[in-house]
């Protein structure tokens, strides 16, 4: 059953109990990148680790994502600024736990590709936060992962 969560704003990015922030170097560049995050909403399963379906709703204010366990999304996007920023708040979820979620792409120019940083602001009861601590290593390799897997999707010939 979905749950509806903490409606906060970007500044929560800087704020939230529990940050996780990664970081990773892809070739192509921001334009693309940005595209892919913001515009090509439906196109993310076939390249970030874990979503099995993601579509863009109310004219692109919005988006609807399912992860491969079954874990639901319904989200509000808060920042769509080209080529720079990407980020969106949680508002309902079945995830349990969660009080609280946004997740913010920045994405700056590296030579002739993107320098891509994701921000996973969180928060929940002591426990939660602990278990998304200790899930850590498993979300970096899983956003390296995804940006590697953008990065072949965007410069394929």
């Amino acid at each position: 059953m979905a749950r509806r969560l903490r409606p906060v704003e970007l500044d929560f990015v800087e704020s939230a109990p529990l940050r996780l922030v990664f970081a990773a170097e892809v070739s192509a560049p921001p334009k693309a990148v940005y595209t892919a995050l913001a515009d090509d909403v439906a196109g993310w399963s076939r390249w970030f680790t874990g979503v099995a379906r993601s579509a863009s709703t109310q004219g692109g204010a919005g988006r609807e994502v399912r992860l491969t366990g079954g874990t639901r999304f319904t989200e509000t996007v808060l920042a769509a600024e080209p080529d720079a920023h990407y980020a969106y708040r949680v508002d309902t979820t079945n995830a349990p736990g969660l009080r609280a979620l946004l997740e913010d792409w920045r994405l700056t120019p590296s030579g002739d590709g993107t320098r891509l940083r994701w921000t996973f602001a969180a928060d929940g009861p002591a426990p939660f936060r602990l278990l998304l601590t200790l899930a850590r290593p498993g979300l970096g390799r899983a956003f390296r992962e995804s940006a590697r897997a953008l990065d072949r999707r965007l410069t394929r010939p």
